[in-house]
């Protein structure tokens, strides 16, 4: 995807994985940090939930690469999130304190990004993939040494509900990009409809808002 081809618009790409990965396998911190240095590498923005584990590495490989991260915490401050909850701060540029914890977190987290990927994790994992899933968000699945990809096409066999903006590479480079023309065709079908309605080039009339 060329960012270039909407001025200034950087994609928001959310990573979910596990807080604590010692199920994960061996490969899962490299991948992690792959994943996050690809994401920046293609003109991404990082977005996580703040926490420790597989997302935590993102964040790590995204600021190597010289991205730009952001974290999602669940506590309402500063504060409760280094204290209460015990998370870290590390390769933040912005942190958003939601107050809502870890089930209203994600809630925040996945509506804010243009696309979620999913990597190693557990049932917060799984819960921000189905925010996700049910939003028709774009969304990648990193297959790996781990049970989480595998769990993710079960629950989509048997949902009852179709989603064909999903992914699934072993390749985090591969991912990215597949994940990032998802994000394009969706962008382009938003701008269509905008320029389509009423309130394109500034007409948008004010007894809409009053």
């Amino acid at each position: 995807m060329n960012i270039k081809e909407d001025g200034n618009f950087k994609p928001k790409l959310c990573v979910s994985g596990a807080a604590e990965t010692s199920h994960c396998g061996a490969a899962s911190f490299d991948l992690a940090e792959e994943l996050g240095r690809e994401i920046a590498k293609q003109g991404a923005i990082l977005v996580t939930g703040a926490t420790t584990g597989f997302p935590l590495q993102a964040a790590k490989g995204c600021k190597e690469e010289g991205g730009i991260s952001i974290g999602f915490s669940p506590a309402s401050s500063e504060y409760e999130h280094r204290n209460i909850y015990r998370l870290p701060v590390d390769y933040m540029d912005l942190m958003v304190y939601t107050g809502f914890g870890y089930p209203g977190r994600d809630l925040f987290l996945t509506r804010a990004s243009d696309a979620v990927f999913i990597g190693c994790g557990r049932i917060g994992t799984i819960h921000e993939f189905t925010v996700a899933y049910e939003d028709g968000k774009p969304i990648g699945i990193l297959e790996g040494d781990w049970l989480m990809d595998e769990t993710i096409k079960t629950i989509i066999e048997r949902s009852n509900r179709k989603n064909d903006q999903i992914v699934f590479d072993s390749d985090p480079k591969k991912l990215v990009e597949r994940v990032l023309e998802l994000v394009k065709k969706d962008k382009e079908g938003i701008v269509r409809a905008y320029k389509n309605s009423d309130g394109f080039n500034g007409t948008y009339c004010q007894d809409r808002i009053l």
